[in-house]
């Protein structure tokens, strides 16, 4: 059939072109392997960098020493000796009671007034010639001080350590005590951030009633135990002069009477163990009676005697009352 001379010829010449081709197969190309992790890690070279800022060191919060009065304040002198302490001056009888501790061989810790730092120079000068430890009080005595915005609270504390500071450059004031004892945390955080250490009490006769001469001795020497932080007032009156004849030479028979700066404030202990006492707010006298007694509030005007004077500025400023009602 003619297809067949066709399809054989072409076949033959077909097989003759495949089997007679003289090319030689490419060698087989071997897998790829990956080095192991270690080894490229190894291998690599980093790229120089510039290098970065160097990481903020933390600023350390202030240190807070921590005492067993309110809001961590120090309610003792962590050791065996008794701190007697005197607020709300200086005034016209912080001479006299720096006469009996000069007589008694005492040193004492003053927490003081700011408005009432430059009217009363002199005095300042002789607290710190005379070796006693310098307090801030505020400058107002405000006792919601611990309700007040941050900066109010710093500049009442600032500005007390600045008048301190005009009349007697360089002295140290190492401790705060708030108004009333009325303490917060934010309140003890400040004073810590100034340097300043919160001091509570741990016997308080409140002299600044004025509830008798003998029942600020009674007190005073009946709570007193070893460690005491003794609240008392050179801005309360003669009452607590007069106590202080008694109370100064049965102390110093006792125990040691120290300031302040001279204990270690990291051991503040209970002197009473087991017992804590509550911060209790100062009462205020009633309104519509006589007052015998000054107001904080008109720090410049004399002892009242009839009351009218101070009881007015007192109820308007809700500042509290040194004194006691009229019977």
């Amino acid at each position: 059939m003619p297809w067949r001379r066709v399809i054989v010829p072409g076949l033959t010449v077909l097989v003759l072109a495949l089997g007679g081709s003289t090319m030689t197969p490419s060698p087989p190309i071997p897998p790829v392997r990956s080095a192991p992790l270690a080894v490229r890690h190894q291998a690599q070279t980093p790229h120089p960098t510039a290098p970065g800022p160097a990481p903020s060191v933390p600023v350390p919060a202030p240190a807070v020493v921590r005492g067993t009065g309110p809001a961590g304040s120090l309610r003792t002198t962590g050791s065996s000796a008794v701190a007697l302490t005197f607020d709300d001056g200086p005034w016209d009888d912080t001479p006299a009671v720096l006469d009996l501790l000069a007589q008694y061989h005492v040193k004492a810790t003053f927490c003081m007034v700011g408005r009432q730092v430059a009217t009363h120079a002199a005095l300042v000068r002789r607290i710190v010639a005379e070796g006693h430890t310098l307090c801030n009080h505020t400058w107002s005595h405000d006792e919601m001080l611990r309700s007040r915005p941050t900066d109010r609270i710093s500049a009442e504390l600032q500005r007390t350590t600045d008048a301190i500071h005009a009349v007697v450059p360089g002295a140290v004031v190492a401790y705060f005590r708030a108004p009333g004892g009325n303490f917060s945390p934010q309140v003890v955080s400040i004073a810590a951030g100034m340097g300043m250490t919160s001091i509570y009490w741990s016997v308080d006769p409140q002299d600044w009633r004025g509830p008798g001469v003998q029942s600020i001795i009674t007190n005073v020497l009946t709570y007193t135990r070893p460690g005491s932080i003794v609240l008392l007032h050179d801005g309360a009156g003669p009452q607590t002069v007069v106590a202080l004849r008694t109370i100064l030479p049965d102390l110093v028979r006792r125990y040691t009477l120290i300031a302040l700066p001279d204990t270690d404030p990291g051991q503040d202990t209970d002197a009473r163990p087991g017992k804590r006492e509550p911060a209790e707010p100062r009462s205020r006298v009633p309104a519509g009676r006589p007052i015998l007694g000054r107001c904080l509030t008109s720090l410049r005007r004399p002892r009242c005697r009839s009351g009218a004077c101070c009881q007015t500025e007192c109820q308007r400023s809700q500042s509290p009352l040194v004194g006691v009602a009229a019977p």
